[in-house]
């Protein structure tokens, strides 16, 4: 139907025409506005949604989760051409094992020609020097079986009857002698082995059949053998003047505990613990602690620093995760920021890393001059809570952060705590943790043993052998303090 002209429509007709018009209009304008706000709402849901998603995919690159906690792995990256092969290289020297010295070498046996094995004439011994192969083997019988035989006797004066005294070992250890019994605590701690697989195995290549329970006896006589050298390093702690700390959760008959790990300059102490607070802080290091602390920035460390007023260095490896998340999140601004965060975080690691080809002088200032330029830029966030949180820690406890520009000795990271934590997390996914205290005693010292031998470069089988010795002939305990160990410089 066509539309009636204007000039056609008479004054009532228009007035009519006009208030249907206006009213299409309200009725757009309100359906406009209803729209507005739904976009609005919808956006407003969107970015939640988009945060809550950053947060999720969160992973050890981005935050402080360990690798473990990656769910889904990144696909591995097809090797490039040029790049080089795996294994040794053309041009490297080559690396191989050191011979065993003479008075290790329990028999020679030589090997000599006695005809020439192409003609059959006759030979002489040449100059030559000989090719020396040197093999080692399992003996047939690994054990040796010793019977003691305390025989008893009258006294021809008195007629009192006595008995032969046996030997302090070995009336503390019975069937297993010092040496196995280190060999069951070595593959129990070391190599992670259940009590099944060792009984399997001393059955199948030693030729002795235990229960399972009388190897649990045996690594309570080990960890009672380890209870001094451990508290001495425990009673240490307090007054080293560098630690780093980390903890990590521990399973014990399905509760949930802490293991605690504090690594001193040649020495590491574990502690098992119910809590994960600041109470462990203090308990272990007292209120009066002197030295500067190490660690990430977990609320624990936050409280133990404000109240016993003590020294922290924040690891910046945790901090450059925490950033790089700020990469991830939707707003743009925020993004910017970490960016221009992350970038002076990373030219402050190039300083560090050329630390040897500067003076230290030159090297103290470049330091000094890339933090200045790093909390300038933190300092001065975009609006969004995440930006604001980064830039409300560096003025709350920027200090804390480059503790290691002004203190020699102090590393800006918490790596070494997470290196020496790294055995327990290994330990625990493979053992699944321990069943009541005894087991969680052992293994504060057997830890403790394993990472110090390791740190200092001593055999950990050697010294479970001499402690065990001395814990069955009650002699001192062998101590795992270096003299250089007790006061750091």
């Amino acid at each position: 139907m066509e539309r009636p002209a204007l000039e056609r429509l008479s004054k009532n007709e228009l007035i009519e025409l006009v208030l249907r018009v206006d009213g299409r209009c309200e009725e757009l304008a309100a359906r406009y506005v209803g729209l507005e706000q739904r976009n609005a709402e919808l956006e407003a849901r969107c970015s939640k949604l988009e945060a809550e998603l950053a947060k999720a995919r969160k992973n050890s690159s981005t935050s402080s989760k360990p690798p473990s906690s990656d769910i889904v792995k990144p696909p591995k990256q097809r090797r490039q051409k040029g790049k080089r092969k795996i294994g040794g290289q053309r041009g490297h020297p080559r690396h191989g094992r050191k011979p065993f010295p003479p008075e290790a070498v329990d028999e020679t046996v030589d090997h000599k020609l006695e005809t020439c094995p192409h003609c059959g004439g006759p030979v002489e011994q040449s100059e030559e020097p000989c090719r020396v192969v040197q093999q080692v083997e399992l003996v047939e019988k690994p054990v040796v079986v010793t019977e003691h035989r305390a025989f008893g006797c009258r006294c021809t004066a008195c007629g009192r009857a006595h008995q032969a005294r046996l030997p302090a070992e070995v009336r503390a250890g019975g069937l297993f002698g010092p040496r196995l019994i280190v060999l069951v605590a070595y593959m129990k701690s070391v190599c992670h082995t259940s009590y099944s697989t060792i009984q399997r195995f001393l059955r199948a290549v030693a030729g002795v059949s235990v229960s399972r329970g009388y190897l649990a006896n045996q690594i309570e006589k080990m960890s009672g053998a380890l209870e001094a050298p451990y508290a001495e390093l425990l009673e240490r702690l307090p007054s080293e003047m560098r630690l780093n700390v980390d903890e990590t959760g521990h399973k014990d008959n399905g509760g949930l505990f802490w293991t605690w790990c504090f690594r001193a300059g040649l020495f590491a102490v574990f502690r098992i613990d119910p809590s994960r607070g600041s109470q462990v802080l203090l308990e272990v290091l007292g209120q009066e602690f002197n030295g500067v602390l190490g660690c990430d920035y977990f609320s624990a460390y936050r409280k133990y620093m404000k109240d016993c007023d003590v020294l922290v260095q924040f690891c910046l490896a945790h901090l450059i995760r925490d950033v790089k998340y700020l990469l991830t999140v939707p707003d743009r601004a925020t993004r910017n920021y970490a960016e221009r965060v992350l970038g002076g975080l990373r030219r402050l690691f190039r300083v560090i890393h050329r630390r040897e080809k500067m003076s230290e002088e030159r090297f103290q200032k470049a330091l000094e001059r890339e933090r200045r330029d790093l909390v300038r830029n933190a300092k001065r966030p975009p609006m969004g809570a995440d930006a604001h949180n980064l830039a409300e820690r560096f003025r709350k406890h920027g200090d804390a952060y480059f503790r290691f520009i002004t203190t020699p000795g102090v590393e800006p990271t918490n790596n070494l705590a997470e290196q020496a934590i790294r055995f327990v997390v290994i330990d625990r996914r493979i053992t699944q943790g321990t069943r009541g205290e005894i087991g969680q005693r052992w293994s504060e010292r057997i830890w403790t043993t394993v990472a110090t031998c390791a740190m200092q470069h001593r055999s950990v089988f050697d010294y479970l052998h001499r402690a065990i010795r001395a814990h069955f002939t009650g002699g001192p305990a062998p101590s795992l303090l270096l003299a250089e160990s007790s006061q750091n410089p």
